[in-house]
């Protein structure tokens, strides 16, 4: 908000436009939209955009998630999820147009990085969604949860995505709780210290998968620079810095991590350590190759981590019918498939 008073004031208008303004954007409103006087709106679609993004195409599954293809103004595209739970509402946000994190198990890296979203490219995605439901701002907001784990690597964008948690977070504003956020990382060691300074206790979740590094590095290019070890000490860090558990995401890949072996390998990684397991049924990914594992296999597992003290749960799969992979339906959009 002092970012646009300053913007407000040295155009030479009164501060309360600036309250107008920003009202209308958290609402979802484009510049054009919002009540304001004709020269500041001149002024501004000179210098921005009058929507950052426009839904262009949207999914909706058998299970009440939608999924949604945006065009930014560049033309460039990303995709943006809603998913409705019991206790409300949460979106899953892209950071990046693309990813070059090279993980073999997803979609979004399969053109590798075109370039980073900014802070407020990240917002409309939000706001946009918000919009669409009817939500308002604050406690009247429609998505009540957000997860950074769409297209890109939230921290490989790491000064975008801390301003717009800070956005985002705001009094005045949509004003979600830190508490109510989730970010997954593939485990960008330093950006996770320097995160942990932010003051911004958001849902630390790590993108594991495997239980030995060299493992890790058949599926995780990002295991080649960051053992699992220096991931847990800086996870530790975030612990001690924030009080907020940190979360592990594993997902079951057929012949690959899901028997025995593995999962007395998470144990004696993770038993006593203030952290979760969230065990995810691979969403297969064509031109992967990667199988995920049935049901029976996915809670056997899950039993072994219960029975060997670990806290675990197996994630509710979500959105498979309509492309509900990570980066699968803008993969499939650029390949000018319906």
């Amino acid at each position: 908000m002092s970012e646009l008073e300053n913007l407000i004031l040295s155009s030479g208008e009164k501060k309360f436009r600036a309250k107008q303004l920003y009202d209308g954007l958290m609402r979802g409103k484009s510049i054009s939209e919002i009540n304001i006087s004709p020269s500041l709106r001149t002024a501004l679609l000179n210098e921005y955009e009058d929507e950052p993004l426009k839904i262009i195409k949207t999914l909706s599954s058998a299970d009440g998630t939608e999924k949604y293809l945006m065009r930014l103004a560049d033309g460039n595209i990303i995709e943006s999820v809603f998913m409705r739970y019991d206790y409300g509402n949460t979106q899953c946000v892209s950071t990046q147009v693309g990813c070059r994190m090279g993980c073999k198990f997803c979609a979004s890296t399969l053109g590798g990085l075109v370039r980073n979203l900014t802070a407020g490219e990240i917002l409309a995605e939000v706001l946009a969604v918000n919009a669409l439901h009817g939500g308002g701002t604050g406690a009247k907001r429609a998505v009540t949860n957000i997860v950074l784990m769409g297209s890109g690597e939230p921290l490989d964008n790491y000064c975008n995505v801390v301003k717009f948690l800070r956005n985002v977070s705001a009094e005045g504003g949509l004003n979600v709780s830190p508490r109510n956020i989730s970010l997954s990382t593939c485990g960008l060691v330093n950006k996770i210290y320097e995160l942990a300074e932010e003051g911004l206790p958001v849902n630390l979740t790590i993108s594991l998968h495997q239980t030995t590094d060299e493992r890790r590095a058949r599926t995780m290019p990002i295991a080649k620079k960051y053992s699992i070890a220096e991931i847990l000490k800086a996870c530790a860090h975030y612990f001690e810095k924030t009080g907020r558990r940190y979360i592990f995401e594993y997902s079951l890949i057929s012949g690959e991590n899901c028997d025995r072996e593995h999962a007395d390998g998470l144990i004696a990684l993770l038993k006593g350590k203030p952290c979760h397991v969230n065990l995810i049924r691979l969403n297969e990914v064509e031109e992967r190759g990667l199988k995920t594992v049935t049901e029976k296999q996915a809670y056997t597992f899950l039993g072994y981590l219960e029975n060997g003290g670990l806290s675990a749960t197996l994630r509710k799969s979500m959105g498979n019918d309509i492309a509900g992979a990570c980066g699968q339906l803008r993969a499939g959009f650029l390949r000018g498939e319906d």
